[in-house]
């Protein structure tokens, strides 16, 4: 997927992602689930630092913990180095945390924790207030999913 040479994964991924959000905000319009349950993690830099050292760790290792699992129960010796890599950042970090845990990746952005659209005003505040949720989260859900439609099966190769 990453070599832009197989969309399968991503068209799953995108449509998962635009059907279950549309599914969850429309259950919250009619009042089907508890907006009590829903919880909105805070945002920070170290948030975003970590996710993008997460993905490149996929991307050059080529598996995510699951596949790569797999991978090494079937005698792949590359997903043993991926695993191994994994568990020693996340061991490094372990020994790093108490150094690094007042630094300013570590604060707040943009409130904290907010969320796009309004859900639970109690707890959460929202970015855009005065519309319903399922305004704001039903056009994004259907731009994933669409797409999700609009990608190829497969690129073609350059000869």
């Amino acid at each position: 997927m990453l070599r832009l040479k197989d969309f399968h994964l991503m068209k799953v991924i995108l449509f998962g992602i635009g059907f279950s959000s549309l599914l969850l905000f429309i259950l919250l319009s009619i009042n089907a689930i508890d907006v009590t349950h829903l919880s909105v993690k805070t945002s920070y830099l170290g948030v975003i630092i970590g996710g993008a050292i997460l993905g490149v760790g996929f991307a050059i290792g080529g598996y995510c913990p699951g596949t790569g699992i797999v991978a090494a129960g079937r005698g792949r010796k590359d997903a043993l180095f991926f695993i191994i890599g994994g568990l020693l950042g996340a061991f490094v970090y372990m020994l790093i945390f108490g150094a690094i845990e007042n630094m300013a990746i570590f604060n707040p952005i943009g409130g904290g924790a907010v969320s796009l659209a309004e859900t639970n005003p109690e707890k959460f505040p929202a970015l855009f207030s005065n519309l319903p949720a399922l305004a704001i989260a039903g056009p994004i859900a259907l731009i994933f999913m669409a797409i999700a439609f609009l990608l190829p099966n497969t690129t073609t190769e350059p000869e």
